[in-house]
């Protein structure tokens, strides 16, 4: 399992807590169990390998540091939404973007570009591409203005990078 695939599981759960009043432990204790993963692995390929200790400990603290941090990370979505209510928000989007601002914020081994270039990337196998070019445009609005640095992509016409 590579660590984008962990990320991608940590952003599952992340959506899961969306709809759920239980907490990000007892999601894991159901969850991220070698019998789930058996279980899961039978319909979705993702699952089909149980984490490493590194990974494990990788979606561990990703879910349970969005979980506490969730109204700080909802409100950089909205405030970056320009033009939408966050409940108009996908909630698949929501779970991604909030799993990378955590990144950001909180996890300072991952690189930002990194962070964002995988956001965009599991985006793409759950959303249409406008979806996906939205979910880049808050992510990179947001490193800009709150992390204070250009986010490194390929430079647009206009000589803005681009994620």
């Amino acid at each position: 399992m590579t660590r984008t695939n962990a990320r991608e599981i940590a952003v599952h759960f992340i959506f899961e807590l969306g709809f759920s009043r239980e907490s990000a432990q007892s999601l894991l204790e159901e969850f991220l169990t070698p019998e789930a993963f058996q279980r899961l692995g039978a319909e979705e390929p993702l699952y089909a390998q149980f984490p490493n200790a590194k990974q494990k400990t990788y979606i561990e603290e990703l879910v349970t540091g969005v979980y506490q941090h969730t109204q700080e990370l909802d409100g950089y979505i909205e405030r970056y939404a320009q033009g939408w209510r966050f409940s108009r928000i996908d909630r698949v989007a929501v779970a991604i973007m909030r799993a990378c601002m955590y990144e950001i914020l909180y996890m300072p081994d991952v690189p930002n570009a990194s962070a964002i270039d995988e956001a965009v990337e599991i985006a793409k196998g759950y959303e249409p591409q406008e979806a996906c070019a939205f979910i880049n445009g808050i992510l990179g609005t947001f490193v800009r203005e709150v992390v204070g640095e250009a986010p490194a992509g390929r430079e647009t016409a206009a000589g803005e990078s681009e994620v």
